[in-house]
């Protein structure tokens, strides 16, 4: 208990019914929870198989864990710290025969299940497909199946969507497959519907312990209470200002429930920050107290005044991007600091573009948060459709990638003739290559080369089963001649660096079997949680360009918080839905990312198209400002600033500055 403060050696201890951790931003929660872990294993003597953990991404939970084996060593191989999504099919395999899966189900990621509704949408634009497909997502997370959908139809888009869910379930069932959404409505319902199994789980979940509690959604919280049961033995931790995530179905609701659905429910409130100056903190507090309260909390730090906060306005896009950059590297020149200490953070992905241009400009070495997952690359897809058929034979968006990759005879054509006779037997594309009769359906060189393929992956299957998952992988890349597929198709340095990654992935894949003891058809079966994002190095020195989304959870040393316009954040469609406390909540998160300094930037107009249009200061700024604090400092305000014009002789001091600087 050494180092916690005394809301957090309470929240550690207490074990006398739920508990609500008011968690604030920087207030030590995952130190909380990993010590909660420890003093349950170490003082209150119980069996690690019995701790659960659950947070909401692959890193938190890699932190989580590492930090609880330092403190409880190799008895941390006995917890369960995972995400929802990994702990949901973690159940799904060992019910898999309670709910009509085969223990192989395909995990179907989102370019899949696009791919899906693009299929079942035959004619409809992006956009349409998008919406739909949002849609039904926004229904599984709801609990609702696709009876209910259609019962509960508001208008004619509603009706479409729902009569598409019904399809996409069967094609799910058919594929025997499941998508994300699944991995939480699907165990969900099981332990609804059979006590038998709810009890089995909860008699190995004796206390269980849920990060980011803000950022559940309807069917996550749910399962918590399915999984604790009438004992109710849980810790969870949130902050009800940081709930940003309903458009994806978090339900901030969640955290106003718990104290009506647990009357004996303790709460517990960090207010401490360890992460950032009293100036920060206060802009942050003055900002977020215009939001109506679940729970009345004040944010304080014993980290000094700090920097004055520096509100700048720009005259248009390109001039706020070469200001923040040319700022940022001036400031690092100063303090000689590294580029990992800087994060530029934004509303939207396509504000990115003019500050990347400017890191570039100058040679700053720079990361894109929220860019091309690992596993989104075609090359890596390419690999894991082999795999995934492996594990389940009635994957047929796997079958079809894998038969296709590379080209071995098997066309469209082919495909079609397959599917038809596939679809009027009820089996799936594979099963159907050796079904009695397909010779009369499917022309003798097509099914050779269908039969050629099938039984090359039986034979892989059943090597996978038994040999190296490294070795196996060697084999099957060799095999299928896939390096020289690249090599002929691109231009030699794409092909380079396709390859690049194939070694890369497959080198960790068979380090992974070793280390966790399991053969390639165990890997297979959970590929599609597995995230590479896990394997890169975080310690990279780069300045850090990230959505105020993806930076939550994050935190840097200086924060540049750019494009704080009317419109913009808060966005103009929020306004209109009258959504405006979640996009305040979003400018909380961003001030609280910052450690010592925080600058924040606006245009006077912007550019949209070929056209410029003139932009407002944000709301936020004025509130964050709390009414004209000596806190906050602003440039350019009334008049836009001119163009910068040169100083000679400024820039002379600051070369002789340079130059003696690098003679030290």
């Amino acid at each position: 208990m050494q180092g916690l403060n005394s809301p957090q050696r309470e929240a550690v201890r207490y074990l006398d019914g739920p508990l609500l951790v008011l968690a604030g931003a920087g207030s030590g929660k995952t130190r909380v929870i990993t010590q909660k872990i420890a003093y349950l294993i170490g003082e209150c003597g119980m069996a690690p198989q019995h701790v659960t953990a659950i947070t909401f991404t692959n890193k938190a939970a890699k932190e989580m864990r590492v930090r609880a084996g330092k403190l409880v060593g190799d008895r941390a191989e006995g917890l369960t710290i995972s995400t929802f999504h990994a702990l949901g099919a973690k159940m799904l395999r060992q019910e898999a025969r309670h709910i009509g899966l085969k223990p192989g189900f395909s995990i179907l990621d989102a370019s899949d299940t696009t791919a899906l509704f693009q299929d079942l949408l035959k004619g409809a634009d992006k956009a349409r497909v998008r919406l739909i497909q949002q849609r039904i997502s926004l229904w599984k997370n709801a609990l609702l199946g696709p009876a209910e959908a259609l019962a509960q139809a508001a208008d004619d888009l509603d009706v479409g969507a729902a009569q598409v869910y019904q399809e996409y379930d069967r094609t799910l069932k058919a594929y025997q497959a499941v998508d994300f959404d699944d991995l939480i409505r699907l165990p969900v319902n099981l332990l609804e519907a059979d006590e038998a199994a709810a009890q089995r789980w909860r008699s190995r979940i004796w206390h269980l312990l849920v990060d980011e509690y803000q950022d559940t959604n309807r069917c996550q919280n749910r399962l918590m209470r399915l999984l604790t049961g009438p004992r109710a033995a849980f810790t969870a931790v949130g902050d009800d200002d940081q709930s940003i995530y309903a458009w994806r179905g978090a339900d901030i609701e969640n955290l106003r429930l718990l104290k009506d659905e647990f009357p004996t429910l303790k709460v517990i409130k960090l207010e401490q920050n360890y992460r950032s100056t009293t100036r920060i903190l206060k802009a942050a507090n003055n900002v977020i107290r215009h939001n109506p309260k679940l729970f009345d909390k004040q944010l304080w730090s014993d980290k000094g005044h700090g920097d004055v906060i520096r509100v700048m306005a720009c005259r248009d896009g390109e001039h706020e991007a070469e200001w923040v950059v040319t700022r940022l590297l001036a400031h690092k020149f100063e303090t000689r600091g590294r580029w990992s200490d800087y994060a530029i953070l934004y509303r939207g992905n396509h504000q990115a573009r003019l500050f990347e241009q400017q890191l570039r400009a100058h040679k700053a070495p720079y990361v894109l948060s929220g860019g091309q997952s690992f596993f989104d690359r075609t090359e890596i897809k390419d690999v894991t459709s082999y795999l995934r058929l492996l594990a389940n034979g009635n994957d047929d968006p796997a079958f079809i990638r894998a038969a296709t990759t590379p080209k071995r005879g098997i066309g469209g054509t082919t495909l079609e003739a397959l599917g038809n006779a596939a679809g009027r037997r009820q089996q799936s594309l594979f099963a159907a290559i050796f079904a009695p009769g397909i010779e009369t359906e499917v022309k003798a060189p097509q099914l050779a080369a269908l039969r050629e393929f099938g039984s090359f992956i039986k034979r892989i299957e059943s090597r996978a089963a038994r040999e190296p998952a490294g070795t196996v992988l060697e084999d099957l890349l060799r095999a299928i001649g896939y390096e020289a597929s690249l090599f002929e198709a691109l231009e030699v340095k794409e092909a380079e660096t396709r390859w690049s990654n194939v070694r890369d992935f497959v080198g960790w894949l068979a380090t992974k079997a070793e280390a966790e003891n399991k053969n390639l058809l165990e890997l297979a079966q959970t590929i599609a949680l597995i995230t590479m994002l896990d394997k890169q190095d975080e310690n990279h020195d780069a300045v850090q360009l990230a959505t105020l989304h993806s930076a939550k959870g994050l935190e840097f040393r200086h924060v540049h918080l750019v494009g704080v316009e009317e419109g913009n954040l808060p966005h103009r469609e929020a306004v209109d839905n009258g959504n405006i406390e979640e996009e305040r909540r979003l400018m909380y998160v961003g001030i609280t990312r910052a450690q010592m300094s925080l600058n924040i930037s606006w245009c006077a107009k912007r550019k949209q198209g070929r056209e410029y249009f003139e932009r407002t200061l944000s709301r936020f700024i004025d509130e964050m400002d709390g009414g004209g604090s000596e806190d906050i400092k602003r440039d350019g305000q009334g008049a836009v600033p001119p163009a910068p014009t040169f100083d000679k002789a400024a820039g002379n001091a600051r070369l002789a500055n340079f130059k003696a600087l690098l003679k030290k």
